[in-house]
């Protein structure tokens, strides 16, 4: 792996190459602190570890909202412990990165989990993530005969729960994967994007895992769309708000046109690597270096006819 990618400028790229390198080095973690967020006295976001994972408190035991990388599974148990003596009864995965689903196996069989369909199925195969992983990986579920695979499947939207804790689940297409769950909690106003949200940087588009870069824009546009939403819950940044989605949306808009731009023109994919800058228009979002932009622009190219 490049080291380029390791010191990229996107968490979400930083997180998972490390986790790559880690995993292929056979090497050791970084120590595994989970740190509290309160939201509201029943929901919670625990963060360290790979993705955001969302945290909430209901009548009959606990949900979760992904459950990081390898090994962080009982640290996130012990984290909810300090939040009640109710169990985690059922987990939620946006999509299949095995920092968003490795801690699953931790978990007892009991716990049911919950992920859109395509999704499921990513997770029984557990791709490379394309840009990011030269080969294959490790695979976590079937090293663990299965243990923390999803059991319980939607395809465009499913509710869990109700009245004030009732949670509804959305899929609107294709976008950084091919199986992305949206998470919302609308007593609490709150919705969880996983990462096609990750961060005000380019996202990882997963050619691998069914990700797509044009529909990208018209799936975030989607979810930004959603009513009655105060708080996002990104995958790997600080809590954002939904006109950021939309804005976020925009972004990937522009950077798909700049992309079929240069095609039609006769352009190549290393004359857009070389040139594209993110446009100024998008204060606060990182310019990516060349080793983590090429994978996009080649992307979004291939999907272009």
């Amino acid at each position: 792996m490049k080291r380029a990618i390791v010191l990229g400028t996107l968490v979400i790229v930083g997180a998972l190459s490390a986790a790559v390198a880690a995993q292929q080095a056979g090497g050791p973690q970084a120590p595994m602190v989970v740190e509290i967020e309160k939201l509201k006295d029943d929901l919670f976001v625990l963060r360290g570890g790979g993705g955001n994972t969302a945290a909430f408190i209901t009548a009959t035991g606990v949900v979760l909202v992904d459950t990081k990388l390898p090994g962080w599974g009982k640290p996130i148990i012990e984290a909810v412990k300090k939040l009640t003596d109710k169990p985690v009864t059922t987990i939620i995965n946006t999509h299949t990165h095995f920092d968003h689903v490795s801690g699953n196996v931790e978990f007892p069989p009991t716990v049911e989990v919950v992920a859109q369909a395509t999704t499921a199925k990513l997770m029984e195969a557990m791709n490379p993530v394309y840009g990011i992983q030269t080969g294959p990986q490790p695979n976590i579920f079937k090293d663990n005969g299965g243990r923390g695979l999803a059991k319980r499947t939607f395809t465009d939207r499913l509710t869990l729960g109700s009245g004030n804790e009732r949670i509804e689940l959305y899929f609107f297409g294709r976008a950084h994967t091919g199986g992305d769950a949206y998470v919302v909690f609308p007593n609490h106003r709150v919705l969880h994007t996983g990462d096609t949200f990750p961060n005000k940087g380019i996202p990882i588009i997963d050619a691998n895992n069914g990700g797509s870069g044009v529909a990208y824009p018209d799936t975030l546009g989607k979810a930004a769309a959603l009513p009655n939403i105060d708080t996002v819950i990104t995958g790997h940044s600080p809590l954002m708000t939904i006109a950021d989605v939309k804005e976020y949306a925009d972004f990937n808009r522009a950077f798909l046109d700049a992309v079929r731009t240069a095609k039609k023109a006769g352009q190549s994919v290393d004359d857009v690597v070389k040139t594209w800058k993110v446009p100024e228009r998008f204060k606060g979002y990182a310019q990516p270096m060349p080793e983590r932009l090429r994978p996009n622009v080649q992307a979004v190219w291939d999907e272009l006819k």
